[in-house]
């Protein structure tokens, strides 16, 4: 079944870029050496550029916006909805980053109701989840990711929109990256429940990707693991390395 699973890799820009420095990255995405990659490709740039980087892209390339928020409009100052990233030409949206959860707040509850209006609105996701480093000392790594899996399972109703992100909050941006021992570890059980609470099928289906620390070095050792279907990258999706990234199933 992993290889009916289309390997995906997404690039999370975060709060990076300029018109020049997005342009460099545009570059090397559309300089060939995707041309022939099986892979699905999708970046995230910051909202305020999320039309142009559209408008650059080729189709085979999507692009995803960071966030979202639960309603189609309103008095929410500062927040984007998810109607808003489709008229500009956004496919995707991040939701349930562990920035969000962690630097701003953001609850199981209110992730789902994002999670459940996004796909409503015809948005597809990459849902995000992962546990700190105490946690994961306490031996509660997969009582913290169900707990959070199903708040994102009780609002999807389609399950061919949503892609999984895994990502170990103590391996984002520190340079730690989990073994891919530990990242299969954590799928197969991610996996296991989506079997015991959703359904076989799904659990089949569903794409789980990792991130924390993904790099060219290390990308082609977790793309080998059985559950590991792609990656959420971060830093390194501002760098041409990203490419490398991209192709590690295919090299």
């Amino acid at each position: 079944m992993a290889s009916e699973r289309r390997f995906f890799v997404g690039g999370n820009w975060k709060m990076n870029g300029t018109t020049e420095t997005i342009n460099g990255i545009i570059t090397f995405l559309t300089d060939g050496s995707l041309t022939a990659t099986q892979t699905e490709v999708v970046v995230s740039p910051p909202a305020v550029y999320l039309q142009y980087v559209r408008q650059k892209l080729p189709s085979t390339i999507s692009v995803a916006a960071q966030n979202c928020y639960k309603e189609a409009k309103g008095a929410f100052t500062g927040e984007t909805s998810a109607e808003m990233i489709k008229d500009v030409g956004g496919e995707w949206v991040i939701l349930g980053h562990s920035e969000r959860r962690h630097k701003f707040g953001e609850t199981d509850q209110l992730i789902g109701e994002k999670v459940a209006h996004a796909l409503k609105t015809g948005l597809k996701i990459i849902a995000c989840i992962g546990e700190l480093l105490s946690e994961r000392e306490e031996g509660k790594t997969a009582e913290v990711v169900f707990r959070q899996m199903k708040a994102i399972a009780d609002n999807v109703a389609d399950w061919n929109s949503v892609v999984i992100a895994y990502e170990p909050v103590w391996a984002i941006g520190t340079g730690k990256t989990a073994t891919p021992a530990q990242a299969q570890e954590v799928h197969h059980q991610l996996r296991d429940w989506l079997t015991h609470n959703v359904s076989s099928d799904v659990s089949g289906k569903t794409r789980i990707i990792y991130g924390g620390s993904v790099s060219a070095a290390n990308a082609q050792e977790l793309a080998l693991q059985p559950d590991v279907d792609g990656f959420l990258v971060g830093g390194a999706s501002l760098k041409s390395d990203f490419v490398k990234i991209v192709q590690a199933r295919s090299t």
